[in-house]
């Protein structure tokens, strides 16, 4: 059993039922009108179905500007379609659910953006009631708490970085100043919501930008939000417009340059790049007398490195936006010891690439044309393999070529298992057909490969032939001359 990750936990009065939260990952479900459609419901419904512990709602604009399908919360008209979104979700599980609630700046397709030295004081205390009377509506919803994004390129992030050009009491100059922005609307949500409502915060733990903030400052805005009252940290990095890839004809995305990766790390990256910033936040709040649950992020797929990471006090919740994505079902699966079932995120990021063109966020390892992740029927059957040895492979110009013949029974997918030299097993890709080049060999070293076919609920069909190649270096050392 993974005792640590199905540990109930309460923070400020709301009773998690386990300790795997979903962040905020925006959908694209919702229409330009910004309400609750059946879509959306049906996409948390599916982690509260799989028994997810905290369900963060991506992020629902406070105010009334318009940026493409994007959920609102800006008006008392929208109140109604977010409460029938939390009551779907209660009626189906313990789960508990929180919105996102943002502000974020304007853009233009002609790569202009707005900048936070742009904002009046008529602004800055606009956008301080605002965020209040969202906090208000969410808690008349029958949300169980409200998370502020004061993460990414967005507005209350942009007062918290080192490139804060005001001059004012919110000057960028002094770690102080970067702060009041996110005091004074910590504030105002306070006011509105009580004293016993969860008021969670997703911040940065490194901007992942030149001239950026690192863990050095984002431990002590930590301190500081947990000072003023915030019942939980969530961490992210990167995603900031600096360094995003301006595009003709479309304005700047902020998760299209390298803070952009680092936010969404990808295959190419080791797993859990990120664990150390909860791990060093976490001991920076806890030595100061804060006992505030802090979420890490960031590849995180496999059961027993959540439950290490909770074990050894290194955070206190698991966040996995993709892998949750992949499969809403991860934590009823390791609840019922059914965790060779579960779908496991590859980081292909083609959800990451649907966000960035304004369509609908799927998963690749669903069945092809599903809105929605498959229901987890624990009684399907797997697929099989009709051949003995399904699995050729051979070495052709620096590339090792998988070829395999199709499983028997239902198969949404295939997983590539490769060992290096005799190590640690792992999966490194997903496919739909029966081909895979893997380019990221090197000569001199030896390479095991299977497969295994899945079905759309998880559950995978015995492993294929095991094939070895030891591959050739000779071709690339230098050539030996006569003597």
């Amino acid at each position: 059993m993974r005792d640590h990750i199905l540990t109930p936990l309460t923070i400020n009065g709301m009773l998690v039922p386990n300790r795997t939260v979903v962040p905020a990952m925006v959908t694209r479900l919702s229409g330009e009108d910004g309400y609750v459609n059946q879509a959306i419901i049906d996409r948390y419904v599916s982690y509260a179905k799989g028994d997810v512990g905290l369900i963060i709602v991506e992020a629902m604009a406070i105010h009334q500007s318009k940026s493409g399908p994007l959920l609102r919360i800006s008006d008392d008209k929208f109140i109604e379609g977010h409460r029938k979104l939390t009551d779907a979700i209660h009626r189906t599980s313990q789960s508990k659910v929180v919105p996102q609630i943002i502000h974020f700046m304007k853009v233009a397709r002609s790569g202009w953006r707005q900048t936070i030295d742009m904002l009046s004081e008529d602004d800055i205390t606009a956008i301080i009631r605002d965020f209040g009377d969202a906090a208000l509506r969410a808690k008349e919803a029958g949300y169980d708490g409200v998370e502020l994004h004061s993460a990414h390129a967005y507005t209350l992030s942009s007062f918290l970085s080192r490139h804060n050009k005001r001059r004012d009491r919110y000057d960028g100059r002094s770690l102080e100043g970067r702060l009041r922005m996110f005091g004074d609307v910590m504030a105002e949500v306070r006011s509105k919501v009580g004293k016993d409502f969860p008021i969670g915060v997703r911040f940065l733990a490194d901007e992942m930008i030149k001239d950026g903030y690192t863990l050095e400052d984002s431990r002590l805005i930590a301190l500081r939000m947990a000072q003023l009252g915030v019942d939980y940290i969530s961490l992210s990095v990167g995603g900031k417009f600096e360094d995003a890839i301006l595009q003709d004809g479309l304005p700047p995305y902020p998760y299209t340059g390298y803070s952009g990766e680092r936010c969404m790390p990808g295959a190419s990256f080791p797993k859990m790049p990120h664990i150390h910033y909860a791990a060093a936040i976490k001991e920076m709040i806890n030595a100061k007398g804060f006992d505030i649950p802090v979420i890490s992020v960031g590849k995180i797929n496999a059961p027993e490195d959540a439950e290490r990471l909770l074990a050894g006090g290194k955070a206190d919740m698991v966040g996995m936006a993709r892998q949750l994505l992949a499969d809403p079902n991860w934590p009823k699966k390791v609840a019922q010891e059914r965790e060779q079932d579960i779908v496991t995120c590859v980081y292909c990021n083609v959800c990451k690439q649907l966000d960035e063109k304004f369509k609908e966020v799927t998963c690749f390892l669903w069945p092809k044309g599903y809105l929605q992740a498959p229901d987890y029927d624990p009684d399907m059957t797997a697929p099989a393999w009709e051949d003995d040895s399904p699995l050729n492979a051979t070495y052709v110009n620096g590339a090792v070529k998988l070829k395999w013949t199709r499983a028997s029974g239902e198969v949404s997918g295939y997983d590539l298992y490769r060992t290096e030299d005799s190590g640690a097993v792992e999966i490194i890709e997903a496919k739909k057909g029966g081909k895979f080049d893997d380019k990221t060999v090197l000569g001199g070293l030896k390479y095991s490969y299977y497969i295994r076919a899945y079905n759309k609920s998880g559950q995978a069909g015995p492993p294929s032939n095991v094939v070895e190649l030891e591959l050739p270096i000779e071709d690339f050392l230098p050539q030996q001359t006569a003597s």
